[in-house]
């Protein structure tokens, strides 16, 4: 499968499979937020792989309570270890590296035959409680990883001349 393919078909997947995830496809789901790029290559991130069920289900709790969360065999917390630098342009670091991290190990679990579903909603400071996170650390995104037991058809997108501007914002 090449980039573009996996672009155009995966789907945020909010039903899954009472399946097993192997471990050489969770490692190179790792693999990819390992080798994915970071400001000025400090690799200032973790990534927790939460398989416990009772851990899971805490975690559900604290993800506004989508159940769906905690069907799949694992929950990856991605998490900033150092969050108070800032790029020049002004954007904290952890928050854009720990962005292409994620979503380069979504496009790899699609790859990989595995579905996930990028969260925002969720309780930070409950989360940092039940995983013992440090206070320093933050975490920006959790998302199930598993096998779908969905086939979500696309959602719609913008038109490209909707969101494209050139030489000057228009």
């Amino acid at each position: 499968m090449d980039v573009f393919t996996a672009i155009k078909g995966r789907r945020s997947i909010r039903k899954y499979k009472d399946k097993p995830v192997e471990e050489e496809k969770l490692y190179k789901v790792l693999e990819a937020g390992r080798l994915s790029p970071s400001a000025r290559n400090l690799q200032n991130w973790k990534f927790i792989v939460v398989r416990d069920k009772e851990t899971r289900k805490k975690l559900v709790d604290e993800a506004i309570k989508q159940s769906f969360v905690g069907q799949a065999p694992i929950i990856l917390v991605c998490c900033g270890t150092e969050t108070e630098s800032r790029m020049k342009c002004g954007q904290y670091r952890y928050t854009v590296d720990l962005s292409i991290a994620t979503a380069y190990m979504i496009l790899e679990a699609y790859e990989q035959g595995l579905g996930t579903c990028w969260l925002g909603s969720f309780d930070e400071e409950k989360v940092k409680e039940i995983l013992d996170i440090p206070d320093k650390v933050r975490v920006v995104a959790i998302t199930p990883l598993g096998y779908p037991d969905e086939d979500p058809a696309p959602r719609p997108r913008k038109a490209l001349e909707d969101i494209v501007s050139y030489d000057k914002y228009k």
